[in-house]
């Protein structure tokens, strides 16, 4: 197996992206435990309903610090690849941190990405490693607190997703016995009619189908919560156009990545076109991504995903960003405990907060990977006082629930 952590730097041979503490010549001694250093960084992947990467930092004062990247497969390699750039680094210095990787990998693609990705969970867990030595939770490094408790919506699906009447069911349940105000239905859910699968066309009937769902929830579910509906970047442009055109009528909060994420001239003349609210952003990576969405006000609603776009110091200044706008900010989010309660962190700190996503309510065990409890109850997810994240990882449980090959972190 390559051992990732041990390739050569070719960057480092011939320019000057190298923001380290000794190129830095940050030398200066701070007192007591504000001169840690980070002594290791692993990495532990757990098979839940994603497959989720929990990311550790260890230092030398003996305080480890837990984050999450996005899901999937290459961010632990790239990890293990970045770790020489952080052992001996001060944990504190997360900014500078975050910055120093963009440029050591930025020939490996650090624009956007899976780099982004495994940088977002080092970001996070250097968040909990700070919060720890200071002795503060994550909230107040960025920014302090504007709200004790941030809104969670739920993201829902049943055995039938194109069943108007499966889906309203579904939707009174959660909010009648879950307690939630707020969810989130799939809409580019197969309606009997369509043609071709490549075109991202939809046929007249194929929208018919797709109002049903709508009408069907929104009105069986009423004012007791808001409702939003994904379509997961599936349509064209005019299709997209008339789909929210034809749900005009009806109460959706919005309605989620109606185009491909990489033409933001076609999102923006959508938006425009439409007084149905249209949220995007899980897809675009980093401040400079989400500018030419919130310059142009191609977006109603901004919805990064904080460990796949940046991190949380990434996340608040894209926040920032939209605010300039007038536009709220409602994070995706398909995260384990840890990726989720970071983005409740940053919901806390931030004014235009409008809520979370949980993706995981039919996963009986998402909870048991830390020690605390009730981390959602009512639609609410609590901020904790704790230093840090305020979480810690019930190692047995996380073992548990490895994907298979998988070795567990040490201990803290």
């Amino acid at each position: 197996m390559v051992d990732h952590a041990n390739l050569r730097d070719p960057n480092a041979e011939y320019t000057m992206r190298d923001l380290s503490a000794e190129t830095m010549d940050i030398t200066n001694t701070r007192g007591g435990v504000r001169d840690a250093e980070i002594t290791d960084v692993q990495t532990t992947m757990v098979d839940g309903n994603y497959p989720w990467i929990l990311v550790r930092v260890y230092t030398d004062a003996g305080v480890v610090g837990t984050g999450e990247s996005y899901w999937g497969g290459g961010d632990t390699a790239i990890i293990e690849r970045m770790k020489p750039f952080l052992v001996g680094e001060n944990p504190l210095d997360i900014d500078r941190l975050y910055e120093h990787l963009v440029q050591k990998m930025s020939g490996e693609g650090s624009v956007s990405g899976k780099v982004i990705s495994a940088i977002s969970g080092i970001e996070i867990a250097l968040h909990d490693v700070a919060g720890k030595l200071l002795d503060v939770p994550a909230y107040q490094l960025v920014g302090g607190k504007y709200r004790d408790e941030v809104r969670v919506y739920c993201d829902l699906h049943t055995e039938d997703e194109a069943d108007p009447e499966a889906c309203a069911e579904e939707g009174v349940r959660v909010v009648e016995e879950l307690g939630y105000d707020a969810i989130k239905f799939d809409l580019d859910v197969p309606s009997g009619h369509e043609k071709d699968r490549a075109n991202r066309h939809l046929r007249g009937p194929e929208i018919d189908h797709k109002v049903e769902i709508v009408e069907a929830v929104t009105e069986a579910v009423g004012d007791r919560a808001d409702v939003a509906f994904d379509c997961h970047w599936s349509f064209t442009g005019g299709s997209a156009k008339r789909l929210a055109e034809a749900l005009e009528p009806y109460d959706v909060w919005w309605l989620e990545d109606p185009v491909p994420p990489e033409n933001h001239d076609v999102q923006a003349n959508v938006t425009h076109s439409t007084s149905t609210p249209i949220a995007v952003g899980e897809n675009v990576y980093r401040k400079f991504g989400q500018r030419t969405l919130l310059e142009p006000q191609a977006v109603d609603i901004v919805a990064p995903d904080l460990p796949r776009v940046g991190g949380m110091r990434e996340t608040r200044k894209i926040a920032d960003l939209a605010d300039m706008y007038y536009i709220p900010v409602a994070m995706h989010n398909v995260s384990s405990p840890v990726g989720t309660m970071a983005s409740a962190q940053v919901g806390a700190a931030i004014p235009n907060s409008l809520a979370v996503e949980y993706h995981s309510y039919e996963l009986d065990w998402w909870e048991d990977l830390v020690e605390e409890d009730n981390l959602i109850e009512e639609g609410r997810m609590e901020i904790p006082e704790e230093p840090g994240l305020g979480l810690t990882l019930d190692l047995d449980a996380v073992e548990s629930h490895m994907v298979e090959g998988e070795t567990l972190f040490d201990e803290a």
